[in-house]
């Protein structure tokens, strides 16, 4: 099992200051400074919340996603597109699998350089998910309405 929090140096706190990490016993927990006194949060709470987010911006765009995958992929045949559909619809099980391996160093660094960030307040609520975008289609600014 993963004894490290999955979304390690990508959690922040309210006040935009990076959350440490720290083992009480065998459990991996996110230190929040809360003025001074330090708030260790069971990091699979926090990893399943986040997860649950990301999963809930997923289901019901499976097909979109395919979509796009495929085409960055360059390979936008039916086969490819109905690969990547299957894989999203069994999410639970890659995300079961993510929880107990975690997610490499690397990749982790890239999130962070792309703009990735967990936001949680002092109890370990998630305040907001920050991602990278894709530019809006028609190349105007994505906040004309």
């Amino acid at each position: 099992m993963n004894r490290e929090p999955l979304f390690m140096g990508l959690v922040f706190d309210e006040n935009d200051q990076p959350v440490s990490t720290a083992t009480i016993g065998e459990e991996p927990c996110y230190v929040v400074n809360d003025a001074g006194f330090l708030r260790h949060i069971p990091s699979r709470d926090v990893d399943l919340k986040v997860i649950d987010s990301l999963k809930g911006q997923i289901t019901g765009n499976e097909e979109l996603i395919a979509d796009q995958t495929a085409k960055m992929l360059g390979q936008e045949d039916l086969f490819t597109h109905a690969i990547i559909q299957n894989q999203l619809k069994n999410l639970d099980q890659h995300f079961d699998q993510l929880l107990e391996t975690g997610i490499p160093e690397e990749a982790r660094l890239y999130l962070g350089m792309t703009g990735f960030k967990v936001v949680i307040d002092v109890h370990g609520e998630l305040m907001r998910l920050e991602q990278p975008s894709a530019p809006a289609q028609d190349g105007g600014d994505e906040g004309d309405e």
